[in-house]
């Protein structure tokens, strides 16, 4: 963000939560600026395959399971990250460093339909949201075309169809991996950096059958837990070579955890 406000290049949000809040900011806004006249901003979740699953079953998941995403068509990794919720955790540090907000201003919502993408709440009361198909063509003809419309070839929003918008809050007792991305974006430094690489071992680890579904949010948590002690404690994130670092010695502690 430092580089991008130095060179006075735009940023345009191509993931399709950040966008669609990109779309709803005031006319004008650049990335990386506390937007004014906003108390927060919303993301909204499908909430994966798992969403109304008996929570006492989530144990004995399996990888397929895992990777059938009931909206979207993704690759194993991200499928998994979905229905753990660990993507929204990303979005949440994402969104934290493109529209500098703080951390108690970002939250989420499950929204089952995937049709409002995400949402920003305004001071006078107003909540602005974008809508449309669950369609990455949208954002990426939005920020192709910025700041015009182009055709993205998305079939429109047919609202009386679709009847109803759901949203409900998150249970992070059925998806701790949105707990433990807040705790890693409040503690900053490099918090964020251990959560992703313990995040990625440890749903490889998933995916190959060498733990359970809900031991991925357990070896996620025994690495954040290890930082405050480590020799990484105060390094800043804005040195690469701290962050590298910081991704080596996680990488080497998940693997630990995950073979004890």
């Amino acid at each position: 963000m430092p580089a991008l406000q130095a060179s006075q290049a735009k940023l345009i949000p191509l993931d399709s939560e950040h966008n669609a809040i990109f779309q709803c900011l005031p006319g004008g806004y650049t990335c990386g600026h506390q937007p004014v006249g906003i108390t927060g901003i919303m993301l909204t979740a499908s909430g994966g395959p798992f969403r109304d699953r008996d929570i006492n079953s989530l144990e004995a998941v399996t990888a397929a399971e895992a990777v059938r995403h009931p909206n979207w068509e993704m690759g194993p990794k991200i499928s998994v990250d979905s229905a753990s919720m660990m993507n929204k955790g990303l979005e949440m540090i994402e969104a934290a460093w493109l529209f500098a907000l703080p951390e108690e201003q970002i939250r989420v919502v499950l929204h089952p339909q995937s049709i409002v993408h995400s949402m920003v709440e305004y001071v006078d009361g107003s909540v602005l949201a974008q809508m449309g198909q669950p369609d990455m063509r949208t954002p990426i003809a939005q920020a192709l075309g910025w700041p015009e419309r182009i055709e993205s070839g998305v079939e429109p929003l047919n609202l009386e169809m679709l009847g109803q918008l759901e949203f409900r809050p998150v249970d992070t007792a059925r998806y701790p991996c949105i707990r433990l991305a807040r705790e890693a974006l409040q503690a900053s430094g490099v918090a964020p950096a251990v959560l992703n690489a313990a995040n990625e071992i440890a749903v490889e680890a998933f995916l190959k059958q060498r733990i359970g579904y809900m031991q991925i949010p357990q070896v996620i948590q025994n690495c954040l837990e290890a930082l405050p002690g480590s020799e990484f404690a105060q390094a800043s994130s804005d040195e690469l070579s701290a962050v590298l670092a910081v991704d080596s010695w996680t990488r080497t502690l998940a693997e630990s955890h995950i073979n004890a």
